[in-house]
């Protein structure tokens, strides 16, 4: 794992004690589940009829349709029963711990169920505690036991979304093999990437190209102490019939231990990935003294190296910004639940998607495999949100899963330009399949003869490429915050931005005879300022993102490139046209472009110089026109939203509008209309909407601390009422923590102590 936080000793775990979830009522069903993890593993946990149920799910899991589905999931009876109806219940998070506790008494009987998963492997603990003996019947569930045809609508949740083409899933392999239950899903030969592949005309290079679904075998097994099988059930879960495996306790005991294992691989043969699992079992047992302390050890750094309190003495779920301090680590917190996964964490719900009955049962009738937007396609203007919130809070070590992610797929990025276009760079599409290629339902099935394929023949989604710049921009913050080398990502950074250069030459090339304007700048048509302004020329989004990485990639240190590749970077700077400027109201505001063909969508492209790429902003040149565009823009205005990915909260935070940012914020990071407060959504995508909490984290942050180089800027925008004590982190292995108490600076400590002469205060002291 890359850039491993190491804790202080002397560094201190703030007390979560009261943002700790507590219910004292079992639940009506799925929807009000608890999220628990650790690892790249996420489990749906609640107790329903007396029974402890949890949804199962593992980063990196893709079918052949590219669905992200469930490894199941697991109900566990305890008899005699202390958590039968009308007995005293509790169940809670326990944050600093990363697991869930669940109390039941009926009588004089009284048990406790530990949920916990392995930060460090791939295994699930659930532990049984009883101050009497109790027989424990453990029965693993699976809805995919036959091959079937996935529904039109249910299509969605794959790669095919809207298609019409007929698609299996195809069944899953479970059994009992001794005294365990063995379950995995091994994919066919054919795919998603075949039929993708062959559509957009590449299966000249198909060699070439990765394809992570080929061979791609997941599942796991599940055993207990002294438990045996006893049989085989079945029956419906809401709307899906399911069948399930029992394992039951030889005997009644006081203590019970569980586990499920589960593995993942690219293996030749099923036997070569049961080798895997073995291996992982062998492990597992071998790691059962320490592999609990060393889990909570990592919880426990991973409390101290970052958290926002806000009115911490004051705790009161019904206040609107204790709640936000509260949620901003819950969210964390389900964030830090896929922290090492293979894949980046899904916008679309994470780890943590239930039943989709519970969204629209009339629309959604599918099982709890079903996501929106699908499960091995990534929206990089979603995805973005998700990550940009881990370097102020320090979670360095959590980022590489999305920077692997497009550095795994650079060669196909690259090869597709090449193929389509004959020049260098990389096209990375705004939506992207898990091979590096635009999803197969949006690349549009129906093109016209003779069209451009290299673009997607798609109204929302046409030339749309700049967003891989958000990423570059993220891993040279990530050199900049923590020193670490990123080497392994230049190539990629270096590949975004050539694209761009080489591209709209050719395109202009194409056009006439000359390949840059009268001022020797590129002519970025077509382009689109995020999905809302298309046919664009010269997108604030795209010279935005362009000036930025292409200016920092020039400031990294000496030994990231030769004197000749820094020229061509200079080089390619110059070529980058100046943003473009309107007036709107009687005001000069920022343009989403120079000029486009037609407006669609809700975004506000215009501020994108804001955030992410902090052109403008606190002690920045020009702030006033950044405002203005927040102000006066009318379209802006119509745009504006707090929802899912709408980033309004952090543009105003950066612009240094404390009321606005506050009251947008609140809007975010306030409780969601479900029993667990941070399962946020739909908006626009699904439940739990991870870029609703990530874009909710920036705002919060960037509310409390900014940073322009080597100057740091606390409480830009914080409200007069709201007391807080924090630790974030700035550029430079810069940590500054402190409380502000009635608007009274109280024990700041910036570490090293030197950039204490880099802080500037803003509006308090």
């Amino acid at each position: 794992m890359l850039f491993l936080a190491a804790v202080s000793a002397f560094a201190q775990t703030p007390d979560l004690t009261s943002y700790n979830i507590v219910w004292n009522s079992q639940s009506k069903n799925a929807s009000e589940s608890m999220p628990c993890g650790g690892g790249d593993i996420g489990l749906n946990v609640w107790v329903e009829n007396g029974e402890l149920l949890f949804y199962m799910s593992r980063s990196g899991a893709f079918e052949e349709n590219n669905i992200f589905p469930k490894f199941g999931r697991v109900r566990v009876k305890l008899s005699p029963n202390p958590f039968e109806d009308g007995t005293s219940f509790r169940q809670e998070l326990k944050l600093q711990q990363g697991l869930v506790e669940i109390a039941g008494t009926k009588g004089k009987h009284t048990a406790t169920i530990t949920a916990w998963v392995d930060v460090f492997r791939p295994v699930i603990h659930i532990d049984v505690a009883s101050n009497q003996p109790v027989q424990a019947t453990a029965t693993y569930e699976s809805w995919r036991t036959k091959d079937r045809e996935l529904l039109q609508g249910e299509k969605f949740s794959s790669s095919l979304k809207w298609i019409k083409t007929p698609a299996t899933s195809y069944k899953d392999i479970i059994d009992f093999t001794g005294n365990e239950v063995l379950f995995y899903h091994r994919n066919q030969d054919s795919t998603i990437f075949d039929l993708t592949v062959a559509s957009q005309g590449l299966d000249s290079v198909k060699h070439q190209l990765l394809n992570p679904l080929r061979h791609l075998t997941f599942g796991g097994r599940m055993r207990g102490t002294n438990m045996l099988p006893a049989g085989k059930t079945q029956g419906t879960y809401l709307n899906t019939p399911f069948e399930g495996w029992k394992l039951q306790s030889k005997s009644a005991q006081r203590t019970h231990k569980l586990e499920v294992l589960l593995h993942i691989a690219q293996a030749e043969s099923q036997l070569a990935w049961q080798a895997g699992l073995n291996k992982l079992a062998k492990e597992a047992r071998a790691a059962e003294r320490t592999a609990f302390r060393r889990s909570q050890d990592w919880w426990k750094g991973f409390w101290q190296r970052s958290y926002v309190l806000i009115n911490p003495n004051q705790p009161d779920a019904a206040a609107a910004p204790w709640q936000v301090g509260r949620n901003y680590q819950l969210f964390r917190y389900q964030l830090a639940c896929n922290a090492f996964g293979s894949y980046p964490t899904k916008f679309n719900g994470g780890l943590f998607t239930v039943d989709p009955v519970f969204i629209d049962s009339t629309k959604y009738p599918f099982t709890p495999d079903y996501r929106n937007w699908g499960g091995g396609t990534f929206t990089a203007q979603n995805q973005r949100l998700v990550y940009w919130p881990m370097l102020k809070s320090g979670d360095f070590d959590m980022m590489p899963p999305q920077f692997d992610f497009y550095r795994r797929l650079l060669p196909t990025a690259e090869k597709r330009t090449s193929s389509y276009w004959g020049h260098r760079g990389a096209s990375f599409t705004e939506q992207i399949e898990n091979f590096g290629l635009p999803n197969y339902a949006e690349y549009g099935l129906k093109r016209p003869h003779g069209f451009d394929p290299g673009v997607e023949y798609n109204a929302w989604l046409e030339y749309h490429w700049d967003t891989s710049l958000d990423f570059c921009l993220m891993i040279l913050d990530l050199q900049r915050y923590t020193g670490k080398d990123i080497s392994q990502y230049m190539s990629l950074i270096e590949s975004c931005v050539v694209f761009f250069d080489e591209h709209y030459q050719y395109r202009a090339g194409m056009r006439g005879a000359k390949k840059l304007d009268e001022n020797g700048h590129l002519v970025l048509y077509p382009g689109t300022a995020a999905e809302t302004f298309k046919m664009a020329y010269n997108a604030a989004s795209t010279v935005a993102g362009l000036k930025t990485v292409l200016g920092r990639m020039l400031e990294l240190p000496q030994e990231y490139a030769s004197a000749e590749a820094r020229v061509q970077w200079e080089e390619m700077l110059k070529r980058v046209p100046p943003l473009s400027f309107r007036d709107m109201q009687g005001h000069k505001t920022i343009a989403p472009a120079k000029s486009w063909e037609r407006m669609q969508n809700t975004e506000i492209p215009q501020l994108y110089p804001v955030f992410p790429f902090g052109m403008y902003g606190i002690g920045k040149p020009d702030l006033e026109v950044a405002i203005n565009t927040w102000k006066y823009d009318t379209d802006a205005i119509k745009n504006r939203n707090y929802t899912s990915w709408h980033q309004d909260n952090i543009f105003c935070a950066r612009l240094g509008l404390t009321e606005e940012a506050a009251a947008i914020t609140v809007q975010k990071l306030q409780d969601a209309d479900r029993r667990f407060p941070t399962f946020w959504g739909p908006g626009h995508d699904w439940v739990p909407d991870h870029n609703w909490g990530g874009s909710g984290m920036v705002g919060l942050q960037e509310m409390l601390l900014q940073a322009d180089g080597n100057k740091i800027y606390l409480f830009p925008a914080w409200p007069q009422t709201w007391n807080v004590t924090f630790k974030l982190h700035a550029p430079y292995n810069t940590t500054v923590e402190g409380k502000l108490v009635n608007g009274k600076v109280q024990g700041l400590k910036v570490t090293p102590k030197h950039r204490e002469k880099d802080i500037t205060y803003m509006n308090f002291r």
